[in-house]
């Protein structure tokens, strides 16, 4: 692969950085090659491909673009999943440690902490992540682990105080370790700060069009580098080629659609702010926010996540997800198109979580669309009649809707 210039911006080095070395007759972009085994006759060299579970010519494009993009000296690792990168990260937590996590975080991250917490007797303390004394003192009140940090929150969209938190910790002598999926390296980059670890579902922004499932996780130190790539050959959490090479292909256009829905978020949050039909929209751009300070002084842009309670409880906010025509209802986040969904609506969310919340990815359609179609939805929530007797009596969710909802985004 080719070396790109320390000095290129981060939205140049997203197009750039994992090129091949430009020589006469070679392609411009890296070619997707499907091979699960290597040619080998002897005892393979430092970094020579063996078997695909391994390594693949195919990721180390992507794997160095997103370490140029991360900042970080060692390439990233891709797995299979974001829930496979973070159960790399979390492999780093010994038997009966202790993780300090925001209380906020996505379900599936809690779900599997509670699992460590029965299987391995991880002692799992939750926290307001953006509450930062409160943070640094339940850190402090035992030996840690690990301190996870989600900045933004999903879904409640809370910011951390990351250098605060980060050197916190480490004088504590616990591991950080950031997902970065709602900020994307273009927002703040964790391992420049001093986080040990980043993660990402990949499957959200960097891939950006909703059709791959991969995650990826990066460390710059040596040790929890091997560490990690240990766990992705023996546990075999790998991705397939051409899911990467895809994601690779999305990766090229992260800028700008960051900007274009960063733009159109912070538009969208300012009129949600004053529309009759809302009770209370959360996105750092607006002054009201309570990360927004924090958001301006950390971050570069202030996401393209918001979210919104509308009037009328849970009712309403399961009318307006029935009344959108543009937007989709749908979980995950972060593709070209606009989606949200309500998130309390099974159990597995966090009970703090507001039931009546709607979590809106906003994409990169033009603004007045997406506005008026949004708008058209909370009205059609705040004139739709309350919900039947019938309706309020209905039976809790199934096993295996509640399964579906754990596997979600």
């Amino acid at each position: 692969m080719s070396h790109e210039p320390a000095d290129q911006a981060p939205s140049t080095l997203a197009v750039t950085a994992g090129r091949p070395v430009r020589t006469q007759g070679s392609p411009v972009n890296p070619p997707l090659v499907l091979s699960s085994t290597y040619v080998s006759t002897g005892v393979p060299g430092p970094g020579e491909l063996l078997y695909a579970r391994a390594g693949t010519e195919t990721w180390q494009p992507f794997e160095e673009a997103l370490a140029a993009l991360e900042g970080s000296t060692r390439p990233g690792l891709v797995f299979g999943s974001g829930m496979a990168a973070i159960a790399a990260a979390f492999s780093l937590i010994p038997v009966g440690g202790r993780l300090v996590m925001p209380r906020h975080s996505y379900q599936v991250t809690l779900a599997f902490a509670h699992e460590l917490a029965e299987r391995s007797g991880v002692d799992v303390v939750l926290v307001d992540i953006d509450d930062t004394p409160a943070v640094l003192a339940a850190v402090a009140a035992a030996p840690t682990s690990m301190l996870w940090v989600e900045s933004p929150t999903n879904p409640m969209l809370e910011v951390a105080d990351l250098p605060a938190l980060i050197a916190g910790a480490h004088a504590e002598g616990a591991l950080v370790a950031v997902d970065n999926t709602f900020a994307t390296p273009l927002g703040q980059q964790p391992l420049s700060m001093g986080a040990d670890l980043v993660v990402h579902s990949v499957t959200k922004y960097l891939a950006g069009h909703s059709d791959v499932v991969l995650g990826a996780a990066l460390a710059d130190d040596a040790e929890l580098h091997g560490r990690l790539l240990a766990h992705r050959t023996l546990h075999g959490a790998i991705a397939g080629p051409f899911e990467v090479w895809l994601a690779l292909r999305g990766l090229r256009t992260l800028a700008l659609r960051v900007e274009r829905s960063q733009a159109t978020a912070a538009e969208l949050a300012r009129r949600l702010a004053e529309h009759p039909d809302v009770l209370e929209v959360r996105h750092p751009s607006l002054p009201s926010d309570p990360g927004h300070e924090r958001a301006a002084r950390l971050m570069n842009g202030f996401g393209s996540i918001i979210g919104v309670r509308p009037r009328g409880g849970s009712d309403a906010a399961d009318t307006v997800t029935r009344a959108v025509r543009l937007w989709a209802p749908a979980t995950s986040l972060g593709g070209v198109e606009s989606t949200l969904e309500r998130r309390r609506r099974f159990a597995t969310e966090s009970l703090t979580v507001p039931e009546d919340l709607l979590r809106l990815s906003v994409g990169i359609e033009d603004v007045e669309d997406v506005w008026r179609d949004l708008d058209q939805a909370l009205r059609a929530a705040h004139a739709a009649p309350a919900a039947s007797a019938e309706a309020l009596a209905a039976p809790a969710a199934s096993a295996e809707a509640l399964a579906d909802e754990v596997a979600g985004a």
